[in-house]
């Protein structure tokens, strides 16, 4: 990594819920049109609690009202994001995703406008192989499925 890389740091919170053997996902949107499937979350305003941003997340991307049951764990990511447009420098960022497992409590589906998502869906776990999604949903689906002591998969 060059010294001229901007580095960040940044804290989000992520909900998995699964119901009848399908997981709730959210379509992602990159700066350059990109559409990827991730976890319902997102980035902890600052001074917010990882717990209420899940749930703030989760109701802004998919509708939904969520209960937060358990923390399943933490993910550790770096990303290299180049310079463009917006930003001439090249960033260096340092991802820390915190993963509960949620059950929806009420709300409606529905799809995000005017944010980092397009999409919300109920996705069969036997399908998300096939699809176009970021590292996260399948931390998010182990971390889920084993429930790690630790709170941590080892990639």
């Amino acid at each position: 990594m060059s010294s001229d890389a901007i580095r960040r740091v940044r804290p989000a919170a992520y909900a998995v819920c699964v119901e009848d053997e399908r997981i709730l996902l959210a379509r992602w949107i990159g700066a350059d049109g990109t559409r990827l499937w991730t976890m319902p979350g997102g980035g902890l305003d600052h001074g917010e609690d990882p717990y209420d941003a899940a749930i703030r997340e989760v109701a802004e991307e998919t509708g939904y009202e969520v209960e937060l049951v358990r923390l399943l764990g933490v993910d550790s990511e770096n990303f290299l994001i180049p310079a463009d447009s917006v930003t001439p420098q090249p960033r260096d960022l340092h991802g820390l995703r915190i993963v509960y497992e949620g059950r929806v409590t009420g709300g409606e589906l529905r799809n995000e406008t005017d944010g980092s998502t397009d999409l919300a869906a109920w996705i069969p776990l036997a399908e998300v192989s096939e699809l176009k999604r970021v590292s996260l949903v399948d931390i998010a689906i182990a971390l889920y499925r084993d429930r790690p002591a630790l709170g941590r998969i080892v990639r």
